[in-house]
């Protein structure tokens, strides 16, 4: 039996189980919480700020993770807790260290997240941990730069209210810009419009958001 919902994604639901783990249940029915948990289990065994994961008792679609302490980045960013370039350049740290990992199977690539940005960290007072592994590859790390890259694009050049903060998010992840690469920005932006959870207007901001990126990346 799980416990109560402490908190909803685009596809996924959260539920308490004690005071030290949380099931995630995907409501689509889809992705793979086993493989997931083993991306998570191989960055933290290299030193990497993920949850612990608990693969036996988790499913195709349900993982069990540890319950970690603290507001999300998001959250953080709108209490004022954090500014929002600093919050950035936090990105830009999380995302350098994760590709100076080895990777579990390439013999050339990196682990991937391929979905960095604010509200996918927590600022636990141990330091920030990076959750929600669904879309974990190996690769090139290009990719993963373009992805977060294009995720707060997307937000910076709409009429949300965060659009000034993500404005400064993407300042602060792309102060140094070395990492971001053609290839990587335009797979993004590809993957980004046939993501099935965008909505039509999401997806219409695809090509400011694109532009955004490359006043920014030089």
């Amino acid at each position: 039996m799980t416990g109560r919902l402490l908190g909803s994604g685009r596809a996924a639901d959260v539920y308490e189980i004690d005071e030290a783990w949380v099931l995630r249940r995907n409501r689509e029915g889809w992705g793979d919480a086993l493989a997931e948990g083993a991306v998570m289990e191989h960055v933290r065994r290299h030193g990497y700020a993920a949850p612990r994961v608990r693969l036996s008792a988790s499913t195709r679609t349900e993982l069990v993770l540890e319950r970690l302490s603290g507001p999300t980045m998001l959250e953080a960013l709108g209490a004022g807790r954090i500014d929002a370039r600093e919050a950035g350049h936090v990105l830009a740290g999380l995302l350098r260290r994760l590709h100076a990992l080895p990777a579990r199977r390439s013999a050339t690539g990196r682990v991937l997240h391929l979905d960095l940005h604010p509200d996918n960290v927590i600022l636990t007072p141990d330091g920030p941990y990076v959750i929600d592994w669904t879309n974990a590859e190996e690769g090139d790390p290009g990719l993963d730069w373009g992805m977060s890259a294009v995720i707060l694009a997307q937000v910076a050049v709409s009429a949300e209210a965060l659009a000034g903060p993500a404005r400064a998010l993407l300042a602060g992840l792309l102060a140094d810009p070395s990492e971001l690469t053609e290839e990587g920005l335009a797979e993004a932006r590809r993957r980004r419009a046939a993501n099935p959870t965008m909505t039509r207007r999401e997806i219409e901001l695809l090509g400011p958001a694109d532009e955004l990126v490359r006043a920014y990346g030089g």
